[in-house]
């Protein structure tokens, strides 16, 4: 696969400690013990079992309780996945590499795919962080109480806590690495491009809760069935227009932003800002509402998001905690094994924001319907 290992990617694979020339194949497995540090193996078990777990729920809530709406979620935001990063490695190979060029390397975990572009982990970390954020906005009502595109917002919103505690950590410890160079990424924030912060943290989350809401999740509350044809063409439907809205959503930054990098950056900024000051309205507003007047008629309840969340965040404390003693010890934003350090303070706020979610669906009345307690008992077992 060395016609495909273009110089960008081979610079940032010898910074990552591996060869573009010598990464596997189509698929290819490592030892635990022979990657670049401790940390990789724990947070690749990590978001890999919680994928698997979301996907085990999604499925006993569409046998148990009719409600295929996690499922079309699941693998919405997996076709997602293969339809925006296979270009973003192979640019060449996609003929749009005097538009795009490399813009990051991953690390090689125990399980990589496309020749040590795709570690496993980020083909699961998708439909993981994308269930995790939307249980939650639907477990305090926003859809119901809000509509479809405030609903959708408060989803980016929280994806955006969660993701960040991540995207800020990566860097320093050698989970990936960003081209530095590419104008794409531009502005950085520290160690992340500003519009990974927006884009691929806040508003490719919303682009899928809203499509999902759409085409599968409103129709689902009303009680309606899907059969399986009409449940695949919709999830189709919905990885498609979610890469389509990441196109849209960032529109202003990306037209306004010819102007200069500083302009860019400035949009960028404002996209996420209005994103969050609408989340925060609609979140607030109905958790004090539930609080108040209880839960109303067909509750909903994600027994398993409630305690992975708690899982995620530890396990991601761990880790910030660990990498922490370099930081403190970073010159000039970088360690002196020559990592870039992500923003600790900005990272703080997102752990507030994000434990916060996941207390207010702990202290909301919750309800019991009989379906709800099937789930949730299949879920504990």
């Amino acid at each position: 696969m060395s016609d495909l290992c273009s110089p960008t990617f081979s610079d940032l694979a010898v910074r990552l400690g591996f060869s573009c020339e010598e990464a596997g194949g189509v698929v290819e497995f490592r030892s635990p013990f022979a990657l670049e540090n401790w940390t990789l193996p724990v947070l690749e078990l990590t978001i890999v079992v919680g994928a698997v777990l979301a996907l085990v729920f999604a499925v006993l809530r569409w046998r148990r309780n009719g409600d295929p709406t996690n499922l079309a979620l699941w693998f919405g935001a997996t076709a997602f996945l293969f339809i925006i990063e296979p270009p973003l490695y192979f640019p060449g190979a996609f003929g749009i590499e005097e538009h795009v060029d490399t813009m990051f390397a991953h690390n090689v975990f125990t399980v990589d795919f496309m020749w040590g572009r795709l570690p496993l982990y980020i083909v699961a970390i998708y439909p993981l962080m994308a269930t995790l954020a939307f249980e939650i906005v639907r477990m305090l009502g926003v859809f119901r109480k809000y509509g479809l595109l405030v609903g959708a917002a408060s989803v980016g919103f929280v994806h955006h806590a969660f993701y960040e505690i991540f995207d800020h950590l990566g860097p320093q410890l050698r989970w990936w690495e960003w081209s530095l160079e590419n104008p794409v990424n531009q502005p950085f924030f520290d160690a992340v491009p500003l519009p990974s912060v927006v884009v691929f943290a806040a508003l490719w989350p919303m682009s899928l809760a809203l499509c999902v809401q759409f085409f599968v999740g409103r129709h689902a509350d009303q009680g309606r069935n899907f059969a399986g044809p009409a449940l695949a063409w919709r999830t189709v439907v919905v990885g498609l227009l979610a890469s389509l809205g990441t196109f849209i959503l960032p529109l202003p930054a990306t037209v306004l932003g010819l102007a200069g990098t500083p302009v860019r950056g400035i949009v960028y900024a404002l996209e996420l800002v209005v994103v969050s000051v609408v989340a925060v309205w609609a979140l607030t507003g109905q958790w004090s509402r539930l609080r108040r007047e209880g839960p109303g008629p067909a509750p909903h309840t994600n027994v398993f998001v409630q305690r992975f969340s708690v899982i995620y965040l530890g396990v991601l404390a761990v880790l910030w905690a660990t990498a922490l003693p370099d930081y403190f010890a970073a010159e000039d934003g970088v360690t002196s094994n020559g990592d870039p350090i992500g923003n600790l303070w900005y990272t703080l706020a997102c752990f507030a924001v994000a434990i916060l979610c996941v207390i207010a669906t702990y202290t909301v009345p919750r309800g019991t319907t009989a379906e709800t307690d099937k789930v949730e008992e299949s879920a504990t077992t």
